[in-house]
């Protein structure tokens, strides 16, 4: 590309990698579980370096349907491990990222009171071959009964940290939920726990785990692994072109979906992966908003998929699909699996009429998944594992993670680093057990605990706005609020609620933003509840452009390229190049 599109390389941790060519373990992929791998060996003194080949977080973690749960379907897989871990992952990150994973009350509307409680166990012999049956009222009874069994164990914490289930019949579900189909004739409700940020999540991971290790934790974004030379890894700064060899001992292979292309790039055609794609909607929908009750409704579509509907930044997120994709196809939302949600929702909550036009934005992803065969998707195992295999040409070990989601990213991360430390020769110094993740370290966690926090910190930024800031950060807000003091040009923007130049311009200082779409998508919510209006995405880029070093001409191309990105998945969206 050329210099109009070149972002200053120090700022992206291009220019440590190149400085320092050879790390002890090399991580390839800054998705969730590639982000968690670093943190957990930067914890351990492990000299770790980091790549990622477009933005940190902007692969399969970006995609989630924003859950942090134990996973109540896989039992009907008969994934009685990765649900029991799944639960505990679960109960620990409610105590150590309590800033952005909470507890999350989730309905489910039945229709039948016996159905598939036959079929269920032939399902999972056939793993979901076999004609279609519903999910009865005694199948999910039984699914909830041993669920809450798991939750009681509570793992390390030694008790659940949500409540048990309830069942209730006709009258009451349609009471408690006017809106759902009357046909209802139960509902169950239960606890799991909202992952609000993801993608904040995700960063707080990366800074816990630059801090930890210093400048033996390095990691750039918008740096690929495109080949291997001589036993080292020949990384691509995407920006600049420029490519150095990297000398790793233990090369982490954390791409998720595209696992089995970057084994391909380092010279070993593995097979491993085998993907399904999920697309979700976002609806700005006052009604559709009310009628969920504020919890979850977390239901069988009539394909037997399990959907859900989930209120969310005062929208309503509805997902997701299990298709089969090939990751030489754009990952997109499609207009067929845009009728297949208006359809569900029309399935539970028959008189609320949706539009298209209320949709505000649309994502996808491929799940890190391995190859299944003739296995349906629903039934293709959510657990992880990891593969080992020499480096092409080296004396180095690849290590593969095939799977990997949310709730579990700390486990895996943990159970990848125990490997690396095993073939470096080296204990481990400590479990991150327990461990607060960035901004919900020391996050108040009472009213009273709230407004002392907030008082304390309130002045040049007024307390309301030290409130937003914390619910948005966590207790990361500290350094937000004092970046705002301390930026003379700070003003509220007039197309963002809720957001300043001041607080735009730190994340972009500090948080490795090099494209536009970054600070839209991945480090605010900007575009997930529809505000990336071409308005207000140029409002922000004007705020950033200063300390970002951009000219006219690049604030413009970033404007451009901001919104091809945000409204890809729209159909009515004119791309930047055509206007």
């Amino acid at each position: 590309m050329g210099d109009a599109m070149t972002a200053p390389a120090a700022e992206r941790g291009w220019t440590a990698l190149a400085e320092r060519p050879y790390a002890d373990v090399l991580i390839i992929g800054g998705g969730i579980n590639g982000l968690a791998t670093f943190r957990d060996l930067a914890m351990q003194g492990v000299d770790v370096a980091l790549v990622e080949r477009d933005d940190f977080v902007s692969g399969a973690s970006a995609a989630s349907s924003h859950m942090i749960h134990g996973g109540i379907r896989y039992l009907e897989n008969g994934e009685f491990r990765l649900v029991h871990e799944a639960v505990t992952e679960r109960n620990a990150l409610l105590r150590t990222a309590p800033h952005y994973v909470r507890p999350l009350q989730t309905t489910i509307p039945i229709f039948s009171t016996f159905s598939g409680v036959l079929s269920a166990p032939l399902r999972f012999l056939r793993h979901g071959g076999g004609k279609h049956h519903e999910r009865g009222a005694a199948l999910i009874k039984i699914g909830l009964v041993i669920y809450d069994s798991f939750s009681r164990g509570g793992g390390m914490f030694g008790k659940s940290t949500v409540p048990g289930h309830s069942f209730h019949g006709r009258k009451r579900s349609l009471a408690q939920l006017p809106k759902l189909n009357p046909d209802v004739k139960y509902t169950a409700t239960y606890w799991d726990a909202s992952l609000h940020d993801p993608e904040r999540l995700a960063i707080d991971v990366l800074r816990d785990g630059r801090a930890a290790g210093g400048s033996r934790a390095r990691a750039a974004n918008y740096t690929a692994a495109v080949g291997v030379d001589a036993g080292r890894v020949v990384l691509r700064d995407a920006m600049t072109g420029d490519e150095v060899r990297f000398t790793a001992s233990v090369v982490v292979n954390a791409s998720g979906p595209w696992t089995d292309l970057t084994n391909l790039a380092l010279g070993d055609p593995t097979r491993y992966m085998g993907g399904t794609k999920g697309s979700h909607v976002v609806l700005d929908h006052p009604e559709l908003l009310a009628a969920t009750g504020g919890r979850e409704l977390f239901f069988e579509n009539e394909d037997g998929r399990i959907v859900l509907i989930y209120p969310l930044k005062g929208r309503v997120l509805v997902g997701t699909t299990d298709l089969e994709h090939d990751m030489a196809d754009p990952i997109v939302c499609t207009e067929a699996e845009v009728d297949y949600f208006i359809e569900l929702i029309a399935q539970v909550l028959p008189t609320i009429p949706v539009e298209r036009s209320q949709i505000v934005y649309r994502f996808a992803g491929v799940r890190p998944l391995p190859g299944h065969d003739e296995v349906s998707p629903g039934f293709v195992s959510r657990d992880y594992r990891v593969e080992s295999a020499p480096l092409v040409g080296g004396d180095a070990t690849v290590l593969s993670l095939i799977g990997g989601k949310w709730t579990t990213f700390r486990a895996s991360a943990e159970h990848l680093a125990d490997r690396a430390l095993e073939l470096l020769a080296r204990p481990r110094r400590g479990s991150t057990r327990g461990v607060p993740i960035g901004g919900g370290r020391g996050y108040p966690m009472t009213e009273r605990a709230r407004r002392q926090w907030i008082a304390a910190r309130a002045g040049a930024v007024p307390a309301v706005r030290v409130a937003t800031l914390l619910d948005r950060y966590g207790t990361v807000a500290a350094a937000v609020v004092d970046a705002i003091a301390a930026d003379t040009d700070d003003v509220l923007l007039e197309h963002l609620p809720g957001y300043s130049s001041g607080e735009l311009r730190h994340l972009a200082a500090t948080e490795d933003v090099t494209h536009l779409d970054d600070l839209l998508l991945r480090r605010t919510s900007i575009a997930f509840i529809g505000q990336a209006t071409p308005e207000a995405v140029a409002e922000a880029a004007a705020a950033v452009a200063p300390v970002l070093d951009w000219d006219a001409a690049r604030t413009a191309l970033e404007v451009g390229r901001a919104l091809d990105r945000v409204h890809a998945a729209d159909p009515s969206w004119i791309p930047a190049a055509a206007r």
